[in-house]
């Protein structure tokens, strides 16, 4: 017995060590980044624009918002009429992307558009559901046929989804910044459900750190920035030399990430970008984009498969690694650091199930000493260091959400964050198995399809501010 039970404390040291170690490196990365944005911020840089700072231009710049849309009878009649009364800029159109085997989608798309021309339905010439890049290429063939029309081309692109509660000074930032920079990525800003504050607030959680801190550190090091497909603009100049590259279509296609992978390859061609912190006031609200994130598990799980198999593990594959002459060197060094940063989940999730297994360890090795009298070996000194330093490394990471988290959406999000980042690991525990299927699925040349989730529209949302 005595044995059986020496070895079986052996294997569980060596799990939680094997365990200790790989969170302590990531924890490290994770606080290098909090390093270099909190040395930013001392130093008085990457705060917040002011609306009111942002130049008024003689012209206002065309501009057309797209929206795919697949089974969204749901969502998009609100989500058109609220951006229509909300939007405050005096040129742009909103295309919307159907397809012709949806008949509800496009009847509530054909009403709004047909009580305000500033609507255009877009049915794409083949039937649903596609994915989401192919369906943002139809709408970019449509955005040609109408300026060809009208004898004026639109100057940008901005990216939204269905179920999208705009903010009514985004296109005035659009505006002002595209005329600098081809890539706009302004922050969004997910909603909590009452009904489910673990599920949907822990995107909450993860969208204030993201778009408050990752994102900026991201730019500032001057590493490509990915796009998170909605409250972001791109000029169409640089859509149009991206589509010049891909015979005339300027989206991925057969991504499952289309967004993401837009953003690299517009810095991989040289195209600038700016992550937009904006308020409407000093003290005020973000311009960001408001909406609800999956509120059940399984669909939180579907989603954060998804975001996992096309940017950790077809990302490999997909969009590689940075290149550039030696004269970039510092940059694309933190490109490397930060695609791999993107890539890193299915790692730490190996490693976050590894320490889950040791604490079992642990439990079933205490009881069974309590039961026999043995005694248990003295407790390795490295991995007790181990453990203290990752005790300190949670405690700060925590902190820091908490922070995050409290500044967008108030001081009792910011409590709620704290017990929210073990449902963010278990949510991403259950989808790295589903990720990895599906994967393999891609691998054996299986049909990349439009795995979208249902959407809610908030109920006072479609009222103008």
């Amino acid at each position: 017995m005595g044995t059986l039970l020496a070895a079986w404390d052996a294997v569980g040291r060596e799990v939680m060590l094997f365990a200790a170690a790989g969170i302590l490196l990531g924890g490290l990365d994770d606080l290098l980044v909090d390093l270099i944005f909190v040395a930013r911020r001392l130093a008085g840089r990457g705060r917040a624009l002011l609306l009111s700072d942002l130049p008024l231009a003689d012209r206002p710049l065309r501009l057309a918002v797209f929206v795919p849309a697949w089974d969204e009878v749901a969502v998009i009649g609100r989500m058109m009429r609220a951006a229509l009364a909300r939007y405050d800029h005096p040129d742009y159109r909103i295309y919307v992307g159907c397809y012709p085997n949806d008949p509800a989608t496009v009847a509530a798309v054909a009403e709004v558009s047909a009580a305000d021309p500033r609507a255009v339905a877009v049915i794409g010439p083949a039937p649903g559901p596609s994915t989401k890049a192919d369906n943002l290429n139809a709408l970019w063939a449509a955005l040609a046929g109408a300026d060809a029309a009208d004898g004026r081309r639109t100057d940008a692109v901005v990216f939204h989804d269905a179920e999208d509660v705009v903010h009514p000074a985004e296109l005035r930032v659009v505006d002002a910044l595209v005329r600098r920079w081809d890539v706009v990525q302004m922050p969004v800003r997910p909603l909590v459900a009452r009904k489910s504050r673990f599920v949907s607030g822990h995107y909450a959680d993860e969208f204030s750190e993201a778009h408050g801190k990752a994102l900026v550190v991201r730019g500032a090091l001057g590493a490509g920035m990915p796009l998170a497909g909605v409250g972001c603009a791109v000029s169409t100049d640089a859509l149009a030399a991206l589509a010049d590259r891909r015979g005339g279509r300027p989206f991925a296609a057969d991504s499952l990430v289309e967004d993401y992978e837009l953003g690299l390859a517009l810095s991989q061609m040289g195209r600038s970008s700016v992550f937009a912190r904006v308020v409407e006031r000093p003290g005020g609200p973000l311009v960001a984009t408001d909406a609800y994130f999956p509120w059940s598990l399984d669909a939180a799980v579907r989603q954060k498969a998804r975001w996992m198999t096309g940017i950790a593990l077809a990302g490999w594959d997909r969009t590689g690694w940075a290149s550039g002459p030696w004269r970039r060197v510092p940059r694309t060094a933190a490109d490397h650091w930060m695609r791999a940063r993107d890539r890193r989940a299915p790692l730490a999730l190996i490693v976050l199930a590894a320490a889950y297994l040791s604490l079992l360890f642990w439990a079933c090795s205490a009881l069974a000493h309590a039961l026999t009298g043995l005694p248990a070996a003295a407790e390795d000194p490295w991995l007790v260091a181990l453990l203290l330093a990752n005790a300190g490394v949670l405690v700060w990471r925590l902190a820091a959400r908490a922070a995050f988290t409290g500044r967008v959406h108030g001081a009792a999000e910011a409590a709620w964050s704290v017990p929210r980042l073990f449902v963010a690991n278990y949510v991403a525990l259950l989808a790295v198995r589903r990720a990895a299927w599906s994967y393999a699925r891609m691998l054996r040349g299986g049909r990349v399809a439009w795995d979208k989730t249902a959407h809610v529209f908030p109920a006072d949302a479609d009222l103008p501010v």
